[in-house]
């Protein structure tokens, strides 16, 4: 269907295909590198007991950390297998979203391109996180508005409506995406969709397709709450940096593309049907940086249809000079591989861990010489404590690793009081020895009879990290029964 205003044109599929092809064989071959994050360890955990949510977050991530794991092997590939197909998703996405605005096939190879190698999606595409699944979500919502606002055809609400539902069982801050449309229709119009019944129909959708989810933290006391209210105590970011964060997210000169397309978004009078989704992005960083300053991440889904409208204008842009394409893709080509070298962990471990450039891949490099540390530490007791004793973590990272090396690392069952791990209860009241792990030692020294750290925990790599250093204790004789003891070891917040 062609868009009511001329604008829309096909898809260049092939070429399309050829860039997702590419993004492809630069992601999976360095899938595997290094191990898992503490999160993706913490997501194979969960998703052995699936639920329609946990503490911590909706269930979709450790679904997915499942599926991997099932269908594509129980590996670090085979987990993080459910990000690349996102990844691809997204790439995709950005040259249907590129096309919606009436860009041609270079400008959607251009979308498609700035998209692949931005700093957020190559990192959403590597790691599993939740913000994999949401981005995608996001993404296609933006296409669905678009096509709802450019062609006049109010049914593509329902579509939005339907994938803003399914995506609050990733991530509930999709739902800023609707709410900030919303406002912004209101604001910058075209206010007449306001008064579709269609538009109002996909907010029905929504609300009902997320409705078990909502039920969910109803029953359990809003949890979600809990975590933000921990979460808002760390503060990643402030407004004087946004900029910069902006920058980091998406890339040098892929951020300049995306400020470019803001500003198309608002200006362009042949876009003016589309102004909400340049005021929503303006609306939503306002509301982000006001309530939660600390999760500018919150506001990375606007990025990659800002970034698909940059292309457009500058594949315009381009086309009235022919001398200035070969410099735009060599300043592309410099900065799109600092991104990948930054991004993902291309660089063998050594060279890593002496220029980390990455929170995210650092915390993948040490377990298993953790494992391994946990494992001597346990084969020094004497036999008839070993049945005995249990594995205590201060965090669900050093739990997902025990837990995902037992087979290589023989050891007891692996406890934790971290987010979701803390309800599922307290060891038994017989494990009267504990292998503690990062623990704090005057928590253990006030609920033991006897305590001794018998290794600090050492990654091999003098790489600072959150578990570098801590203790690795064994301690007999608890003073309490595990019930009255497990509240102190309840740690509410992000890893």
């Amino acid at each position: 269907m062609a868009a009511r205003n001329g604008t829309a044109v096909p898809l260049a599929r092939r070429p399309v295909a050829v860039v997702a092809g590419l993004f492809a064989v630069l992601v999976f071959p360095v899938a595997g590198n290094y191990g898992l994050t503490a999160d993706e360890l913490y997501f194979r955990m969960l998703g052995d007991s699936p639920r329609w949510g946990y503490f911590d977050q909706p269930p979709l991530a450790p679904l997915l950390a499942k599926a991997g794991s099932v269908l594509f092997g129980d590996t670090v590939w085979g987990i993080r297998a459910p990000a690349l197909l996102c990844g691809l998703a997204i790439v995709v996405l950005a040259a249907l979203i590129t096309a919606e605005l009436g860009g041609g096939p270079r400008a959607q190879v251009f979308s498609a391109a700035a998209a692949g190698t931005s700093g957020v999606v190559l990192v959403m595409s590597h790691f599993l996180l939740t913000n994999s699944p949401d981005l995608v979500a996001w993404c296609a919502v933006a296409l669905f508005v678009l096509r709802a606002l450019l062609r006049g055809d109010g049914r593509w609400w329902l579509a939005a409506g339907i994938t803003c539902g399914v995506a609050t069982y990733a991530k509930y801050v999709v739902l800023l995406l609707p709410v900030t449309l919303l406002l912004a229709l209101l604001v910058v119009g075209p206010r007449r969709e306001l008064r579709s019944p269609w538009l109002w129909a996909g907010a029905g959708l929504t609300l009902v397709i997320s409705a078990p989810n909502f039920v969910y933290q109803a029953v359990n006391g809003w949890p979600q709450l809990v975590m933000a209210r921990a979460l808002s105590e760390g503060v990643w970011t402030d407004g004087l940096m946004f900029p910069l964060d902006v920058a980091i997210l998406a890339g040098p000169v892929v951020a300049v593309v995306m400020v470019v397309g803001l500003v198309g978004v608002l200006r362009r009078p042949r876009w003016r049907p589309v102004r909400a989704l340049g005021a929503a992005y303006l609306l939503g960083t306002a509301l982000v940086l006001a309530i939660a300053p600390s999760g500018i991440d919150y506001t990375e889904g606007y990025l990659v249809p800002l970034i698909a409208a940059g292309c457009v204008l500058v594949d315009e842009w381009l086309a009235r000079g022919r001398k200035r394409l070969p410099a735009v893709i060599s300043l592309f080509a410099v900065f799109a591989v600092l991104q990948v070298v930054v991004s993902l962990p291309v660089l063998p471990a050594r060279v890593f861990v002496r220029y980390p450039a990455s929170s995210l891949t650092t915390e993948t490099i040490g377990w298993e010489r953790i494992a391994r540390q946990v494992a001597d530490a346990y084969s020094t007791l004497p036999a008839g404590e070993r049945s005995r004793a249990v594995v205590l973590t201060r965090n669900f990272g050093e739990a997902g690793a025990l837990h995902w090396m037992r087979d290589d690392h023989p050891l007891p069952r692996v406890y934790s009081g971290h987010n979701e791990l803390y309800f599922q209860g307290p060891p038994p009241d017989t494990a009267d020895v504990v292998v503690a792990v990062g623990v704090a030692e005057d928590r253990l020294a006030q609920d033991f009879r006897e305590c001794s750290v018998v290794a600090r925990i050492d990654n091999g790599y003098g790489l600072e990290t959150t578990e570098q250093g801590r203790p690795i204790s064994v301690c007999r004789g608890p003073r309490a029964s595990w019930a009255e003891l497990w509240p102190g070891y309840r740690l509410v917040g992000a890893y």
